[in-house]
């Protein structure tokens, strides 16, 4: 089994190893390993390792997860592991578990992928940004953004940002997200950021922007692959459209997709309420069964 973990943050200090609350961080992580399963859990590059995390990289991030099957085979030794496994992830670990699903042939043709399951993913990576500026955590999910591709691509945030607004994603960039203290504690410095705190209407309009951001928004997976999405009623930074018009492209693909529309529920809590559904789902993919879908259903 992989997790791929949700924003933690961009900077070193980030890495999710490094967190004093990493297994409770994992979420089903008793169920799995009840379930015999060896669990690998990667930090993303450029967290806990030198440079900048390339933030809503699929490639790299679906890439980390892939290398983090392989070292746990390895250190499982001769006949400790098969090379078959799953990946689960939430929010930006939804973004790298479908980025697993689509690299995983080309660079892991060692390993064999029987599911992948995600929690309110990042997929539309435009509309959710430009969709979630008025909220507190869209606002952290730009800022990192525009920070990260920045750094790692060399594309020019001033050209995007107005100068107000530099610092204050400066600091946010240099801040890590382990709880929900974390998540309160970055409220000062969001509300900082004005709604305006962008100089274009749309980042989609600019380039290198609208490039990048089309490269990192995961298309269809091969039909192949079966797929569990789950999504909060509620969410107001993943927004519930945008994973149904995600699910609908897989389906149109041909992919088998169980959605799981949970109600009441938002998007920080949604990867824990849905654990228990991805792990039965996943431990059937494992047994060989059929896939289940209600592509067909509302």
């Amino acid at each position: 089994m992989a997790w791929a973990h949700p924003t933690t943050g961009v900077v070193d200090k980030c890495a999710p190893s490094l967190a004093r609350v990493l297994y409770r961080s994992i979420q089903g992580l008793q169920e799995m390993l009840a379930r015999g399963y060896i669990v690998a859990a990667t930090d993303y590059p450029g967290l806990g390792t030198p440079g900048v995390h390339p933030y809503l990289v699929g490639l790299s991030e679906g890439r980390a997860v892939l290398d983090s099957v392989r070292a746990a085979r390895q250190l499982a030794g001769p006949g400790g592991a098969t090379n078959a496994f799953a990946v689960w992830g939430h929010s930006q670990g939804g973004h790298a578990a479908l980025f697993t699903g689509l690299l995983a042939h080309s660079y892991a043709p060692d390993l064999a992928l029987v599911g992948v399951a995600a929690a309110a993913p990042a997929t539309e990576l435009a509309t959710l940004m430009m969709a979630d500026l008025d909220t507190s955590g869209g606002k952290n999910l730009t800022a990192m953004t525009l920070w990260s591709w920045s750094q790692v691509f060399g594309a020019p945030m001033a050209k995007v940002v107005v100068p107000s607004a530099l610092p204050v994603i400066e600091e946010l960039a240099n801040d890590c997200i382990e709880t929900i203290f974390d998540v309160l504690e970055r409220r000062g410095p969001s509300k900082a950021l004005d709604r305006d705190f962008l100089s274009v209407n749309d980042l989609a309009d600019r380039e290198p922007w609208r490039s990048l951001l089309a490269r990192n928004t995961p298309g269809p997976l091969p039909p192949r692959i079966p797929v569990f999405l789950a999504q909060g009623a509620t969410d107001t930074l993943v927004l519930p459209r945008v994973t149904q018009d995600y699910r609908a492209r897989l389906c149109r693909a041909g992919s088998r997709v169980e959605f799981d529309l949970v109600p009441g529920v938002g998007h920080l809590s949604i990867a824990k309420d849905a654990a228990p559904a991805a792990i039965d789902w996943i431990g059937d993919r494992f047994a060989g069964e059929p896939a289940p879908s209600n592509c067909g259903a509302p």
